[in-house]
């Protein structure tokens, strides 16, 4: 039986992510028990995810922190703050992704709420929210990437009413689909990763 820190795989993954070596969770011990294969793929995908041709690296590792903070997982947001910072992101940008994170989390309960009951719930669905959201107007990361993390963020949260709306608002302030594209697989591998780190 293989341990963590003897499996090539795993070893090259934190070394990518900064993770420390001696880190080790149940999941991992499973794949290094068994030599599975999995982890390969996970960092063949990390890897390929962040080094997007359609958006910056700073950008890729923002809305990877995104998620990582999404799914409470403390060790990949350790990781993935860090090397935002390397790339450039500053402590106003990171404590924005931190914050629309949040705001996220609000909004995509209450609009998969009104998604839920429907059309006939008139009450819920006229009601104004009444939630203060002035990050959104004038966002320190830029529009864009706000709205582009926003969506990302209510994809992973399962959030169809966020989704349709942050999607056409990040196509008015002028990204293209194959960005659009790039950001969402980034939130979906980024979700997979937490599910094994």
């Amino acid at each position: 039986m293989e341990s963590i820190q003897n499996n090539e795989a795993i070893k090259g993954l934190f070394t990518d992510l900064g993770i420390d070596p001696e880190y080790t969770s149940p999941v991992l011990e499973s794949f290094a028990a068994t030599n599975n294969k999995y982890v390969r793929d996970l960092k063949l995908n990390v890897t390929g995810m962040l080094n997007s041709k359609n958006m910056p690296k700073k950008e890729a590792l923002l809305l990877a922190l995104a998620i990582a903070v999404n799914e409470k997982n403390d060790v990949l947001t350790r990781s993935f703050e860090a090397w935002a910072a390397k790339e450039g992101a500053t402590p106003d940008e990171i404590a924005e992704t931190y914050a629309c994170t949040s705001l996220m989390n609000v909004n995509n309960v209450l609009y998969r709420f009104r998604k839920y009951v429907g059309s006939d719930a008139e009450y819920y669905n006229k009601t104004p929210a009444g939630l203060r959201m002035s990050i959104m107007m004038s966002p320190v990361m830029g529009k864009q990437l706000f709205e582009l993390m926003s969506l990302v963020i209510s994809a992973v949260n399962g959030c169809e009413s966020c989704v349709v709306s942050h999607e056409k608002s990040v196509k008015e302030q002028g990204a293209e689909e194959p960005k659009i594209y790039d950001a969402i697989r980034i939130g979906a591998t980024v979700k997979g990763l937490c599910a094994a780190i």
